[in-house]
């Protein structure tokens, strides 16, 4: 069983954007419930599908399998809820950890998250000067729920 521990946080600034190039992203849920996702993903020349269990605190079941990019493509115009996310992926290393910043276009245009994967819950690690607020437990960050509620419909 594979399982994904992962903290998310809010970036500030810009100076995260000359620590790497992006790889452009795009990908739709088969099924995006609370108790499980299906993932579809185009990341790059590849293309994966991932299962994810239900999130208890910051961690949760996770598989992932490579598919070919025309499946993908297919599944992602045909079966994926709309509207598919759109991103950009930059991966930093920061103090012997790598941290994944989306930052993402059409429908959540504007909205910039940071990610980092540990090995258990309570790791400590240093965060870098760009990372904001933690938004770890707040489902709305969540891509699946992007999907049915994109940051260009939020309220502030």
């Amino acid at each position: 069983m594979g399982t994904e521990i992962e903290r998310k946080f809010l970036v500030t600034g810009n100076e995260w954007r000359d620590m790497a190039a992006g790889i452009r992203y795009c990908q739709g849920y088969l099924c995006s419930g609370k108790e499980r996702t299906v993932r579809v993903r185009i990341a790059g020349d590849t293309a994966f599908l991932t299962i994810k269990g239900e999130t208890s605190g910051i961690s949760r079941m996770e598989y992932e399998y490579p598919i070919p990019v025309e499946d993908a493509k297919v599944l992602l115009a045909e079966l994926c809820e709309q509207p598919i996310i759109e991103k950009k992926r930059y991966t930093i290393n920061y103090q012997g950890f790598v941290w994944e910043v989306d930052e993402f276009f059409g429908e959540n245009e504007g909205l910039l998250v940071a990610e980092i994967e540990l090995e258990e819950e309570g790791q400590r690690f240093a965060k870098p000067p760009w990372v904001g607020a933690e938004v770890s437990s707040d489902r709305r960050y969540a891509n699946a729920s992007l999907v049915k509620n994109p940051f260009s419909t939020w309220k502030f």
